[in-house]
């Protein structure tokens, strides 16, 4: 795939379980409904409760409540997530069950499927309670109506258009949802990003992003920005720089072992491979001058065909990892982009 839009597929095109451990933690909420097409006088027995399988809707509803509880079981990339809430609801036409499920939860994920699983188990034990008087029944209309929280925060589908067919009320819903495409890595570029508290907060001058901008640019490399961001800002910081596609990416700071420390969890969120070599070879270099070195989770790896890499927070940390980098890095990016040697 050249020109990755899902989020699901990695690089090469493989189905991959997405990494949303950096991802904040947000009130999400998903309301999502469906359709059950019957005869008007099955709808009537079910209304007044006088199908063959009593408490039709009961029996509905609790089915579509463990559904939800049970959707990254169904569904093989979803995440568990504690749900807080399922509700679901029913109301009737002339001619239909119009089902309603509401999931909420507190997490780093959102519960669109969690309410999209609760209206098709819903619809198809509502199904299986009426196919003795129709058997020609149809499900129809499964659809996500409403989203809060994350970072997209509030959707709602737009109104339908004057025309009633499926595909064409539901075509403009998939354009303005769709993600945008990665970009191809800008050639010759690079980006800096320090992740450190202080140094956003102005109390303390970067003394490591100016140097590491200088040895990009004597490495050829036109620096877009250095940008000094807070420790809990870094992943929203490092999911904006990855969109801007330059070639390389290089971090600094945020690699240790504090509580603010989030470097590394805000780079693997966006990796599609890692490169395990090159943060060892930092980390062994490192320990020739401190052992400290040896406590740096510092990772690097591919974003598409962008090159980023965690460095160390201090100046000499910084060093170290550079020198390793004046070693590997042309090579690294020749090979990424395609023109270089295979090792």
């Amino acid at each position: 795939m050249s020109d990755r839009a899902l989020t699901h597929l990695d690089a090469d095109g493989r189905a991959r379980m997405v990494d949303v451990g950096s991802k904040p933690v947000t009130k999400r909420s998903a309301t999502a409904t469906g359709r059950l097409v019957t005869r008007p006088e099955v709808i009537a027995l079910v209304r007044a409760d006088d199908l063959p399988k009593a408490d039709v809707l009961a029996t509905a509803r609790i089915a579509g409540i463990s559904g939800a509880k049970r959707t990254s079981e169904l569904i093989p990339l979803c995440h568990q997530i504690p749900l807080s809430s399922v509700k679901i609801d029913f109301d009737f036409t002339a001619d239909s069950i119009l089902i309603t499920a509401t999931a909420k939860t507190t997490g780093q994920t959102g519960v669109e499927m969690e309410a999209l699983t609760a209206v098709s188990i819903a619809a198809l034990t509502l199904h299986d309670m009426i196919k003795a008087v129709d058997a020609a029944a149809t499900m129809t209309d499964v659809q996500l109506r409403d989203k809060t929280g994350g970072k997209h925060g509030h959707w709602t589908r737009p109104a339908a258009s004057s025309s009633s067919s499926p595909s064409s009320s539901d075509a403009a819903p998939l354009a303005l949802t769709k993600r945008p495409r990665r970009s191809r890595p800008r050639a010759n570029t690079a980006a800096v990003i320090v992740a450190s508290t202080a140094g956003a907060a102005g109390t303390r001058e970067d003394s490591t992003g100016p140097v590491i901008a200088a040895w990009l640019e004597a490495a050829g490399y036109a620096v877009d920005a250095v940008t000094v961001v807070a420790d809990a800002d870094i992943a929203t910081e490092m999911s904006r720089v990855v969109k801007t596609a330059p070639a390389v990416i290089l971090t600094t700071g945020g690699t240790g072992v504090s509580p603010t420390d989030r470097t590394p969890e805000a780079t693997l969120a966006v990796l599609d491979r890692q490169l395990p070599g090159v943060a060892e070879a930092i980390r062994a270099h490192g320990q020739v001058a401190t052992p400290m070195a040896a406590l740096s989770r510092a990772v690097a790896g591919t974003a598409r065909d962008t090159v980023i890499v965690n460095l160390p927070g201090s100046p000499g940390g910084v060093k170290d990892g550079l020198a390793v980098l004046d070693g590997v890095l042309p090579h690294l990016v020749a090979q990424v982009s395609g023109g270089g040697p295979h090792a």
